[in-house]
């Protein structure tokens, strides 16, 4: 075993929680070292997740976009798929192009970086295990430590059968091929954005989801445009229906499914298993430092995002949901703070959900159920793009915006969007609460036309008696 470094902090994780906590403390004059098992810095997000996966969306758009421009008058011959040109294009130019610049934003911070994987002896020393054949294990000892370990997805045990035609997320951003068949179990956001993809590369797509509805966590009104495209897209989609068994054959996987009005068994090339993600805490050695995991496998944090040991901090997937990259950047930061002895939490009034399919969907703020079940009193105001001119421009009206109110002060509760470049829009919305906008805030802000972020400023017009492009009969206004 080789002698022991010596450093003021130890991030555990390179992800878009550790490099950035590491980057912000050399900001700040704390040295430290970056410990993570990848190859490159940008943990999966950067390299299995976020980052490629809007490249192939990009890509699936752009597909779309020229089959439904024959609408328009415009006409084009179907397009040629080149699988080594596009795996090339996401890998090298995008996911290559980004991890390289963070590696040199690591040198010229003096962050040094070491490949391996971090298991805590004791309450300030780490070994640090080889991931590479020939390299040595090694012993840091620190003063602070601060966890960004992220998360996997699941694969639930009757799935493990060994057969690389049954995916998760991660296999399935590698693009193997383009199956002519493919099974999605899941209905959530990864589920749904990597079918996207794959239905306008040309396979079809059915989803099996287990609850009565896509999207779970988002309000019904919302999901309801898109899920309408997306039985446009996909072969099918079965809500309410258990996938009992997968059976590995030679001409594909056989699915038994048990549901309503739904075939017994079908036959697939492959099937994707995307029904969540599991916070990687196990293996860091956090019994010999005294800290405890939740029942689900959390890292409990406090609102500063100290653990139970007060020097050893734990952000992003690994200490709580939501299990958003931009959640744990923001982590990070408090975090760092916290260290300096700065007065710092985390707490903020909104933290932006996006769903980056075709339409887009995103929200911040409480949701319309989250209200109805906590009884909190709200007005409700929609827009729809029907009555958008930018919208209507596109040939894209099938989208809306709405915002939840306060009815005495006006305060902004939370914002929903769902259509084209929803997820670029949130972001006023987000801005709008942490500062504690109202609906005259947003109503009298000027925006840019003819613009889709005008439907923000509409939806708050109408909180006020009514807005240019919607007619609201006086017995409605307030």
């Amino acid at each position: 075993m080789a002698d022991i470094k010596e450093t003021p902090l130890l991030v555990i994780g390179g992800g878009p929680g550790g490099y950035p906590a590491a980057f912000a403390a050399a900001d700040h004059g704390i040295s430290s070292v970056l410990v993570d098992m990848d190859p490159r810095l940008g943990g999966v997000c950067l390299n299995r997740g976020c980052i490629p996966s809007k490249a192939l969306l990009h890509i699936a758009k752009l597909i779309e976009e020229t089959r439904e421009a024959s609408h328009m008058g415009v006409k084009f011959s179907d397009p040629v798929i080149n699988l080594d040109e596009l795996r090339q294009f996401v890998q090298q130019k995008v996911v290559g192009k980004l991890t390289g610049g963070i590696q040199q934003l690591a040198r010229a911070r003096g962050v040094e970086t070491i490949r391996g994987k971090a298991i805590f002896e004791d309450p300030h020393t780490v070994r640090v295990e080889p991931v590479v054949e020939g390299d040595t294990p090694k012993r840091i000892r620190f003063q602070n430590a601060i966890i960004a370990t992220g998360s996997s997805p699941v694969m639930p045990r009757p799935f493990m059968l060994n057969d690389p035609r049954i995916m998760d997320s991660t296999g399935a951003l590698l693009l193997p091929d383009v199956p002519k068949r493919m099974l999605i179990i899941g209905g959530g956001y990864i589920g749904l954005e990597i079918g996207t993809v794959y239905a306008a590369l040309g396979t079809k797509i059915v989803v099996v989801e287990l609850l009565d509805g896509l999207l779970p966590l988002a309000d019904r009104d919302l999901v309801k445009p898109l899920e309408d495209r997306l039985r446009k897209r996909f072969e099918a989609i079965y809500l309410n229906t258990k996938v009992a068994s997968l059976t590995p054959q030679a001409d594909g996987i056989l699915a038994n499914l048990e549901g309503k009005d739904v075939p017994a068994s079908s036959l697939f090339d492959r099937v994707l298993i995307s029904v969540g993600r599991r916070p990687n805490s196990n293996g860091l050695g956090l019994e010999a430092v005294g800290i405890t995991v939740n029942e689900r496998g959390f890292i409990p944090v406090d609102l500063q995002r100290r653990t139970q040991v007060p020097h050893i901090l734990a952000i992003g997937d690994v200490s709580g949901e939501p299990g958003l990259a931009h959640k744990a950047t923001a982590e990070a930061k408090v975090a760092v703070e916290t260290i300096l002895g700065e007065p710092s939490e985390f707490s903020p009034r909104a933290i932006p959900a996006v769903v980056f399919t075709d339409p887009e969907l995103a929200w911040c703020g409480a949701t319309e159920r989250e209200l109805k079940e906590q009884n909190v009193p709200f007005d409700r105001m929609d827009f729809p793009w029907a009555a958008s001119g930018r919208a209507t421009t596109l040939a894209r009206n099938e989208g809306k915006t709405k915002i939840m109110f306060d009815p005495q002060s006006g305060r902004i509760l939370g914002v929903g969007i769902v259509g084209v470049n929803a997820g670029e829009m949130i972001a006023e919305g987000v801005l709008a609460m942490e500062v504690g906008a109202v609906a005259r805030d947003l109503a009298e802000t000027i925006h840019p036309h003819p613009t889709l972020s005008e439907t923000i400023m509409e939806a708050s017009e109408l909180a006020l008696g009514g807005a240019t492009h919607i007619f609201k009969p006086k017995s409605a206004k307030r």
